[in-house]
């Protein structure tokens, strides 16, 4: 049998991977700015974690996780999305008792059964901050800004981009408003999926964030979750609008955004982008204020968000195509069969590495001519040694880019001045 990759589980190959490394960068570049510290949590988790976090009635739990036992009959899952992850790990490992804000951010794969659609595959990479332990909504803004700083870094045109805001309250909030909600939807069931349908009865907020245009039509009339607010809900929702004000940040009030996760509460937002067609969202969060208390920890208010990192990759390549940067400082082209030469070549390949530069051999047996060719097309410079070269104590040294050559000292190689440009 050929071996083929599973569905949905896509490789990254090496044209391909220098772009994400330049992403991954700037992740970390960005977060670092806004003074979030990386954590990395396990990819398996227990099934238990997220059926309570996420929402046994979402369709991540209830359709698209990969759950499975473990020799003792533990129900694992492989992590479908990181904030449950992040939140047991701040209550396990007593980030609170600092008695400081928590301030984190993560980056890898996450799993979904799901169907594969552009930007989107089962095993996909999500990157995303968490800031937990203050309910201020100038740090709702400054997620928001994170988010908004992150994507412009990476020269995607703001004019393309939309970002959805909204808030669906508290837990105080949430009955009065899920009964009116579903008063409505009950009027249009006629009008709604089969799934949707179901959600009426068991979570009604779902029904607001299906993707059907059918259901689109009827989530566009719906009563709005923002009428339905508290007091302290509303002023809150007032100032994190005035916050993004003051920092210039444009956004559209979308009555209809709740996202797809139960443990959301008042603030709610998606940036998202038109070259992305239909699926647009490049990344989306809010407020998550009872998750903490419901894994299991004392009542912690937080937010954060997270992204698709496969869905930049696209926006990037599409604006820039695939990467074409050198991976190589040096590639050295041994001449000839003098076996001094191989060896001389190994030491000076060791030598080059150990000093800083990247570099690598000719070890295809190809003509000087094509090594040359295949040496333009990964590295600064190239360096040709035979018997003569050896004999003579210099090598020839090559900037591929311009064509000028220099001789240089065999044994000061690595650290010679001198290499032409």
């Amino acid at each position: 049998m050929r071996a083929e990759s599973v569905r949905g589980m896509r490789d990254v190959l090496p044209d391909e991977s220098q772009l994400w490394r330049r992403l991954e960068r700037e992740i970390h570049r960005t977060c670092g700015l806004y003074a979030y510290r990386e954590i990395r949590p396990p990819l398996v988790e227990l099934a238990e974690l997220f059926a309570r976090g996420v929402g046994e009635g979402t369709d991540i739990v209830h359709k698209e996780m990969y759950v499975f036992p473990d020799r003792k009959g533990l129900q694992l899952a492989l992590r479908p999305e990181a904030t449950a992850s992040v939140v047991r790990a701040y209550i396990e490992h007593g980030l609170h008792s600092r008695g400081d804000l928590a301030k984190l951010y993560y980056l890898g794969p996450m799993f979904r059964y799901e169907k594969p659609q552009r930007g989107r595959q089962r095993q996909f990479h999500q990157y995303g901050v968490e800031a937990l332990g203050s309910l201020d909504p100038a740090l709702d803004a400054e997620v928001i800004d994170l988010a908004a700083e992150l994507v412009s870094s990476l020269g995607l045109s703001r004019e393309r981009l939309t970002m959805r805001l909204n808030s669906i309250g508290c837990s105080a909030d949430r009955p009065v408003y899920r009964a009116a909600l579903a008063a409505y939807l009950r009027e249009h069931l006629e009008d709604l999926c089969t799934d949707c349908r179901r959600r009426v009865g068991e979570n009604p907020m779902r029904v607001l964030d299906c993707k059907r245009p059918g259901c689109r039509e009827v989530a566009a009339t719906a009563p709005h979750s923002a009428h339905h607010l508290c007091k302290d809900c509303a002023q809150h929702y007032g100032e994190v609008k005035a916050y993004l004000d003051t920092l210039g940040l444009a956004f559209h009030e979308d009555y209809t955004l709740v996202r797809g996760l139960d443990y959301y509460t008042r603030t709610v937002f998606e940036l998202c982008s038109a070259e992305l067609g239909a699926q647009d969202a490049l990344l989306g969060g809010g407020r998550y204020d009872d998750l903490v208390e419901l894994l299991g920890g004392s009542s912690t208010p937080a937010v954060g968000f997270a992204g698709g990192l496969e869905r930049l990759v696209l926006l990037v390549k599409e604006r820039e195509g695939t990467e074409s940067e050198e991976e190589l400082d040096v590639c050295l082209l041994p001449v000839g069969d003098d076996p001094r030469v191989r060896g001389a070549t190994v030491k000076i390949l060791r030598e080059l590495r150990s000093s800083g530069r990247s570099a690598d051999m000719e070890y295809m047996d190809r003509s000087l001519r094509k090594a040359m060719q295949v040496a333009a097309r990964r590295a600064q410079w190239a360096v040709v040694l035979g018997s003569t070269e050896l004999d003579q104590g210099q090598a020839t040294v090559r900037h591929l880019a311009s064509g000028r050559e220099s001789r240089l000292p065999l044994e000061s190689l690595a650290s010679a001045e001198g290499w032409p440009r």
